[in-house]
This record gives structure tokens, C-alpha cells and sequence, in this order.
């Protein structure tokens, strides 16, 4: 069974919710591993009150970042689990 696959520019933009339904922001950008392509964080833009107080990494510009292994599934929203960002 083939696995869908999202270009980059299919994501951006998109909403990331928790499993419970907190909004916590917008995908802004994508890092990743250059010599592996592994995906590691999505940066947050226009994160809410509660994303703040999540105690998420930053990047060295301020942008919360949240790993890609918290998340569940990619769709009109991109759910995360946050039991993962804790």
C-alpha cells in the first residue's frame, strides 16, 4: 500500500490542532535534515496564547517549533498529539 504524499507547499498554511482540538498555530515553515531528508520540527506561525505556554524549542528568530514526531495526520488540519509536545 502506497502512502500519500504532501509537497511542501500543500502544507503551509495549514492549521495545527491537537487530537483534543486546541488550535495552536499555522505551519510557517519545515526543518529538516538536509543529507537524510528527515523531516525534524514544524515552525509555528502565528502560534495562540496556549501554544505559548507549552514550553515549546525555539529557533534563534523566536519561532516555536514543534516535532514532527508529534504528529498524527495531515489533512485539512494538521493534528498533533500533544502528549508528545510535553
Amino acid at each position: 500500500m502506497q502512502t500519500e504524499k504532501n509537497p511542501f507547499s500543500a502544507i503551509l498554511g495549514k492549521m495545527i490542532v491537537t487530537k483534543e482540538g486546541k488550535r495552536l498555530g499555522f505551519v510557517k515553515d519545515i526543518t529538516f535534515e538536509t543529507r537524510s531528508g528527515e523531516l525534524i520540527n514544524l515552525v509555528v506561525k502565528d502560534p495562540t496564547p496556549y501554544t505559548k505556554n507549552l514550553n515549546l524549542e525555539k529557533t534563534s528568530s523566536n519561532d516555536l517549533l514543534i516535532p514532527y514526531s508529534a504528529i498524527i495526520a495531515i489533512g485539512d488540519f494538521v493534528i498533533v498529539s500533544e502528549e508528545d509536545l510535553i
